[in-house]
């Protein structure tokens, strides 16, 4: 999921694309919507760590992310899409329908894994929280 210069500068620049002025094509063209999801996917986007990373357990959390309440789990994944929007007690609906869709297909009758624990980002601070980082990364 791209939004703002932070993430179309540097998922442009990573796939050779000028999306900073052309940002439709991450819509409009299939297989660059499909590159930049799989972007968005494996890329840490500092100091947020890869959704791969986290949800096949290769990232730990640091210190300050265990006072922040940010563990590994589904919930982190949250944290890293929509953290600001959505975590650290904001209560949005979406975010239970998205962890019902998930725990059913890790269920059984679908993939069979266990969904894990940390489901929900409700007492995880937002990484940005405070921060300007993102503005200095796409300049």
């Amino acid at each position: 999921m791209l939004s703002w210069n932070y993430n179309y500068g540097p998922c442009g620049r990573d796939l050779g694309l000028d999306l900073l002025d052309n940002p439709a094509l991450a819509s409009s063209d299939p297989v660059i919507a499909f590159k930049t999801a799989i972007w968005f996917w494996m890329t840490p986007q500092a100091p947020k760590p890869s959704c791969h990373d986290v949800i096949t357990g290769q990232w730990q959390p640091s210190a300050a992310d265990i006072a922040a309440g940010r563990l590994p789990g589904y919930g982190l994944i949250t944290n890293i899409i929509n953290g600001g929007l959505e975590c650290s007690g904001r209560n949005v609906p979406q975010v239970q329908d998205r962890i019902s869709f998930y725990t059913r297909y890790c269920g059984d009758e679908i993939i069979g894994v266990d969904p894990g624990s940390n489901l929900d980002c409700d007492k995880q601070r937002p990484f940005n929280e405070g921060s300007n980082v993102f503005l200095d990364a796409a300049i």
